[in-house]
């Protein structure tokens, strides 16, 4: 049996989310699954050095020429959000709840968070807005809003963070295919021919 692909990304990535649109797709073509790990790219960008690619001089003003002709090329909805980047702290604690809740909840918590934010110009950094998009995917709003507090998930979320480090994990997307580390939602067509051909 194929193992699973692993998707690691931040609420806040315009390429996490444009890649969120695609990977499952993909991965179901060549017979895998796609293991969702939230990251937090603040944590990651105190030890790699790197920052937010608005936040960079020169890379920041053609970052969001990319992001909109990047999302065209790949056939997705966007939009620049307002308030960006932003902390998802909260939505990601809410996607590693629902996970253990129900897993296809979660993953449905997952585009609705990515949607709101990168689609409908909706600022998924307020806790009101996660707990929202919980409810409108069947998940308990109350339920929800105790486990963003609660620290074993809390705590889950920074070995989670942590362990993603360990592996070497710096941006969003992040994708590994039979352990081959692949970076960025542009590195698709090799996805694809790694899946197809068992690698190269």
């Amino acid at each position: 049996m194929s193992t699973p692909i692993d998707f690691y990304f931040d609420f806040s990535s315009p390429y996490g989310y444009l890649a969120s649109e695609k990977i499952d797709a993909l991965a179901a073509k060549y017979g895998r699954t796609v293991n969702w790990k939230p990251i937090l790219l603040g944590a990651v960008f105190k030890v790699s050095g790197m920052a937010p690619l608005t936040e960079v001089p020169l890379k920041g003003v053609y970052s969001k020429i990319d992001f909109l002709r990047s999302a065209r090329y790949h056939g997705v909805p966007y939009r620049q959000p307002d308030a960006f980047p932003i902390s998802t702290v909260n939505a990601s604690r809410a996607f590693l709840w629902a996970e253990e809740k129900d897993a296809a909840k979660a993953k449905a918590l997952a585009h609705a968070l990515y949607r709101a934010y990168f689609h409908h110009n909706v600022n998924i950094s307020e806790t009101d807005t996660v707990l929202r998009l919980c409810g409108e995917v069947g998940l308990s709003i109350d339920e929800a809003r105790t486990a963003i507090g609660d620290q074993r998930i809390k705590d889950k979320l920074r070995i989670a963070v942590e362990g993603a480090i360990a592996r070497g994990v710096f941006g969003s997307p992040f994708i590994f295919v039979d352990n081959e580390p692949f970076w960025g939602v542009d590195r698709f067509d090799q996805i694809e021919r790694w899946l197809k051909t068992g690698g190269f």
